[in-house]
């Protein structure tokens, strides 16, 4: 039975801990951001999600680069510890020609996502946001809005899944369990 387990803002996501079923895999998403990173967290089996939950770390505009960084690493850090997951797939970084200095500190958030995850010995890959697009809606140029949308259709709900960075990261997070899938079919 699918579990949806209500959205918490911040660092605090419900925990889906007590779904300790024998060949469940957990997975966490993480869309990297400055103001915002969101984290979205699957567990299922196989190609079946059997819960989810969604939040975002935020840092505020009023401090430092370093404490913004510090402050989404040692929140992660806290996250990992608590969920246990199996895997974890971040976004990508790109940047564009407009925004280098965008693409530079998005670089830097993903440094310490990744360090995070090395820390709490979690495997990381990175997805770029195209090939999300084009795995979960069809169309590698999707809109966030359709993105969402076609989370909300794999989880079965009805229910918007906002901020667009806690969307984006649970989106990654399935790909992350399809992917875990996969990767077992072949090995059987």
């Amino acid at each position: 039975m699918k579990q949806r387990l209500p959205a918490r803002n911040s660092m605090s996501l419900n925990r889906l801990s007590y779904l300790k079923e024998p060949g469940m895999t957990k997975i966490i998403g993480i869309d990297p951001g400055v103001a915002a990173t969101g984290i979205g967290i699957v567990k299922g089996r196989g190609l079946k999600v059997a819960g989810y939950s969604f939040g975002s770390i935020h840092t505020p505009k009023n401090i430092s680069m370093a404490h913004r960084l510090d402050q989404i690493f040692s929140k992660l850090v806290l996250v990992l510890q608590e969920e246990k997951p199996d895997f974890m797939v971040v976004e990508d970084v790109f940047s564009l020609q407009k925004f280098p200095k965008s693409g530079i500190n998005l670089g830097k958030v993903t440094g310490v996502i990744l360090l995070a995850g090395c820390r709490a010995s979690v495997p990381v890959v990175e997805i770029s946001v195209r090939e999300v697009k084009q795995i979960l809606t069809g169309n590698g140029n999707a809109s966030k809005a359709q993105l969402e949308k076609a989370v909300r259709h794999l989880l079965k709900t009805t229910n918007p899944i906002k901020p667009d960075h806690a969307s984006d990261a649970i989106a990654l997070a399935l790909i992350g369990l399809f992917r875990s899938h996969e990767r077992l079919a072949g090995n059987a």
